[in-house]
């Protein structure tokens, strides 16, 4: 019994589509239908009904998954066990939330480099949410982000906490005040993407003390929301740790503002079972707590000793 070809049978029963199989194993669509054919052939019964959007299980196919996820389980233990656990081969696919790209993602690269040289990262910068779904979808094996994930197959580490802040540019002429919500209210908001947490916690802190509807002006993209703010569009709630250059250059200062609001939580999240995904997750949890002791806690909080659910839910910071 080859196992590879019971690798592949897995990710089709997860991926449910031979493109995305094919691009996860480094193979062709072709290669994976003959792998599927020839597993077909060994137990003489069909494991897949195809169809041209997706692939769905038979009622076969469903109790040989069972048995074949415990036999890529061993395998890969096994080779674990075999092999050098300090040079890794091959590659680690990392989706990172923009907060962390900003801050100390790089000095996490560099760790990474020198821990596994022969390993090689792929790195993905998209919201909690997208990323958090590619985790499940198995197409990223790591992810540094802003929200805990729940359910089985899934491990959280702490990694640490942004305090987050009102910015705004010098020509809106706000710094030395003391505001409040509502006179934030008369200038455009600019938050992170819709649905997010902080866009959420904006709507309502502004819903009970704002005497009118406000606008809240989304963006996924942490870079679009520093410079419109830093030009003078409006204000926004941004962590200090990822506009210390906007600080230092004067483009963006902090407001005195009698409103808190939540610090933003970083979370690294891998699957169960996954060794070289974990090892790099702790790397992340002692270079962002690094970060905070360097940094000090107006920027950064280094991780608690147990994991506790964050402020909101899932976010896109």
């Amino acid at each position: 019994m080859n196992l590879r070809f019971l690798e592949t049978f897995v990710w089709l029963a997860k991926l449910r589509n031979f493109r995305l199989t094919a691009e996860r194993l480094h193979t062709t669509q072709a290669g994976v239908s003959s792998r599927i054919a020839s597993l077909e052939q060994s137990f003489g019964v069909r494991l897949f009904d195809r169809s041209a959007r997706e692939v769905t299980l038979t009622a076969a196919g469903q109790k040989a998954l069972a048995y074949a996820e415990r036999i890529v389980m061993l395998g890969q233990e096994m080779k674990r066990e075999l092999s050098d656990p300090d040079m890794p081969p091959g590659v680690l696919k990392i989706g990172v939330v923009e907060s962390i790209v900003h801050s100390w993602f790089p000095d996490l690269a560099a760790r990474i480099h020198r821990e596994y040289p022969q390993l090689e990262i792929e790195v993905t910068s998209e919201t909690t949410i997208n990323l958090c779904k590619q985790l499940e979808a198995g197409t990223l094996d790591l992810v540094l982000q802003t929200d805990m994930q729940h359910g089985a197959g899934v491990e959280n580490l702490p990694l640490a906490e942004f305090p987050m802040r009102w910015v705004a540019s010098p020509k809106l002429n706000l710094e030395g005040e003391t505001l409040d919500v509502a006179d934030l209210a008369a200038y455009p908001l600019v938050s992170f993407s819709r649905n997010s947490g902080p866009h959420k916690t904006l709507e309502r802190m502004f819903s009970v003390a704002a005497e009118r509807p406000v606008r809240v002006n989304c963006m996924t993209s942490v870079a679009a929301i520093i410079r419109l703010v830093a030009d003078g569009f409006g204000v926004a709630m941004l962590p200090p740790a990822i506009i210390q250059r906007e600080l230092g250059e004067h483009s963006l200062h902090l407001l005195r503002v009698n409103a808190n609001f939540p610090n933003l939580p970083l979370v690294g999240s891998f699957r169960t079972g996954a060794l070289l995904a974990e090892n790099v997750a702790r790397l992340a949890q002692r270079t962002a707590s690094e970060f905070a002791l360097n940094m000090g806690p107006d920027i950064a909080i280094p991780p608690a000793a147990a994991m506790t659910a964050p402020a909101w839910g899932a976010t896109d910071a």
